[in-house]
C-alpha cells in the first residue's frame, strides 16, 4: 500500500480562506458524485455528512492544520 500525505499549516486569515475554499470544493465534488453513484444509500449519506462537517469547520477562520492523506491499496477495481 502506498501512502501520500500533505500538511497545510494555517497561520493567517488568508491560509484559513484557502482551506475553506478547498473544503468547499471537496464537499461539492463528493455531493455531486454521491448524487450520481450513491444516492439513497446509507454509506452515501454518511460520507456526505462527514464531508459536510469538514466543510462547516472550515467556515470559521482560526489557526490550525489541514492534513490530507491518500492511501492506495494494492487491490484493483472490480470490472
Amino acid at each position: 500500500m502506498a501512502r501520500y500525505e500533505a500538511t497545510f499549516e494555517i497561520n493567517e486569515k488568508t491560509d484559513s480562506h484557502a482551506v475553506r475554499r478547498i473544503l468547499e470544493q471537496v464537499y461539492d465534488t463528493i455531493r455531486e458524485e454521491s448524487r450520481s453513484v450513491r444516492e439513497g444509500t446509507d454509506d452515501g449519506a454518511e460520507l456526505l455528512q462527514e464531508f459536510e462537517s469538514l466543510r462547516d469547520a472550515g467556515k470559521h477562520p482560526t489557526p490550525g492544520k489541514l492534513t490530507i492523506t491518500y492511501e492506495q491499496y494494492d487491490d484493483e477495481f472490480d470490472e
